[in-house]
C-alpha cells in the first residue's frame, strides 16, 4: 500500500428540497384546504476515524465528495425524503485544515470520533406550514436551502510513542527491524526511506509504537532533499531517538545538523526529550569508539549510548532509555506468552 499524508479534497453538502404548494381535492370534500407538504433536509458531509487505516491515499483517486439533495415537498401532506450523508473514512490522527492549509478545523485522534464538515441544507416549507384562519388557500413555498461547498485538506500525523531521526543511512530501518515486527527497505544508499514506517517495539513487558522518519539533511526545513514534511509525524511523539552514524567523520556535525533541523521546523520538536545514540559500533574498534563517543557526549551535553543495529549490540539499553521517557498511560502490557493449560477430559 503507498502512503500518504496530504490530500485536499472538495466537498458539498447537499441542498434542501423546495417545499410544495398543493390543495386537497376530492369529491364530495367542499373545502379541501392547502395539503403541500415541506421539503428534505440536504445531506451532510461528515468525517469518522476508522480504525485500520494508516495512510490517506484513498483520497489520491477521489477528490470530491458531494452530499445528496433532499427531495421536494409533495401533495397530501407529505415531507420530501432527506438526502443521504456522505462519510469521509480518515485514519487515526489525521488533522482537518481549512483551504489555506493553515487553519486546523478539527484533529482526529480517535476511533470513532465524527465531525460535521458541512451541512445539508433545511428543506423549504410547504403552503400548509403557511395556513392560518386569515389565509385558509395560501399559494405560496419556500425554496430549500443551498448546501454548503467548500475546499479542505486532510494532513495525515502518525501516532507514534517515539519517533526515530537521523540523516540518511544513520541506521534508523535497520534499528526499527531489529528491535520490532516493522519490515522496512533498508538499502546502502541515501534517501531509502521515502515514507514513515511503523513498528511495536516490546522490552521488559511494555510494547510502544516507534515510527521511523525519512532522513533530514541540511537545509531540509528550506525543502532540501525531501523536505522536512514527515517531521510532522513526530510531533505526537513523546520521546525522540537521535541515531548518529558512528562511521562517519564528523559525528558531531551530524548531530548538530538534525538540532538544527528541529529549531528550524519550531513547534515543539526542539523541546521533546531526546535520546542519543552512536550507532553502528561493530564497524569501530575500541579506540575509535571511545573518540567519537567522548565528543558526542560534549556536544550532547549528557550520556551517549552505543548500540547497532545490525549486531544488536547496545538495543536493549537503548530501548530501555527510550521506554523510560514515554508516559506511563500510553505503553501497553506486552501480550503473555505464557503456553495455554492442555484440554482434559
Amino acid at each position: 500500500m503507498k502512503f500518504l499524508d496530504l490530500a485536499k479534497v472538495y466537498i458539498r453538502s447537499g441542498a434542501g428540497g423546495g417545499g410544495a404548494v398543493s390543495f386537497r381535492r376530492e369529491k364530495y370534500i367542499e373545502y379541501g384546504g392547502p395539503d403541500g407538504g415541506d421539503g428534505g433536509d440536504g445531506g451532510n458531509v461528515v468525517v469518522e476515524v476508522v480504525d485500520g487505516l494508516n495512510t490517506l491515499i484513498d483520497f489520491r483517486y477521489q477528490q470530491h465528495f458531494f452530499a445528496k439533495n433532499g427531495q421536494p415537498g409533495m401533495g397530501k401532506q407529505r415531507t420530501g425524503k432527506d438526502g443521504d450523508d456522505i462519510v469521509l473514512r480518515v485514519p487515526v490522527g489525521t488533522e482537518i485544515l481549512d483551504e489555506d492549509e493553515e487553519t486546523v478545523i478539527a484533529d482526529m485522534t480517535e476511533v470513532g470520533q465524527r465531525l460535521v464538515l458541512a451541512k445539508g441544507g433545511n428543506g423549504g416549507f410547504g403552503n400548509l406550514h403557511f395556513k392560518s384562519s386569515t389565509n385558509q388557500a395560501p399559494r405560496r413555498a419556500n425554496p430549500g436551502q443551498e448546501g454548503v461547498e467548500r475546499t479542505i485538506w486532510l494532513r495525515l500525523k502518525l501516532i507514534a510513542d517515539a519517533g526515530l531521526l537521523g540523516l540518511p543511512n544513520a541506521g534508523k530501518s535497520t534499528f526499527l527491524a531489529a528491535s520490532s515486527n516493522a519490515r522496512p527497505k533498508i538499502a546502502d544508499y541515501p534517501f531509502t526511506t521515502l515514507h514513515p514506517n511503523l513498528g511495536v517495539v516490546g522490552v521488559d513487558n511494555a510494547e510502544f509504537v516507534m515510527a521511523d522518519i525519512p532522513g533530514l539533511i541540511a537545509g531540509a526545513h528550506e525543502g532540501t532533499g525531501l523536505g522536512d514534511r514527515f517531521l510532522g509525524h513526530v510531533e505526537r511523539c513523546s520521546v525522540l531517538l537521535h541515531l548518529v552514524d558512528g562511521t562517519s567523520e564528523t559525528v558531531v556535525e551530524d548531530y548538530q545538523t538534525i538540532i538544527h533541523e528541529l529549531e528550524a521546523y519550531g513547534g515543539v520538536l526542539a523541546d521533546k526529550p531526546r535520546v542519543t545514540a552512536l550507532n553502528k559500533i561493530d564497524a569501530l574498534d575500541d579506540t575509535e569508539q571511545a573518540e567519537k563517543l567522548s565528543a558526542l557526549e560534549a556536544a550532547v551535553g549528557g550520556p551517549v549510548l552505543a548500540m547497532s543495529g545490525v549486531s544488536q549490540e547496545g538495543l536493549i539499553p537503548v530501548l530501555r532509555a527510550v521506554r523510560a521517557q514515554i508516559q506511563s498511560d500510553r505503553l501497553r502490557e506486552k501480550k503473555s506468552q505464557e503456553e495455554p493449560e492442555q484440554w482434559r477430559p
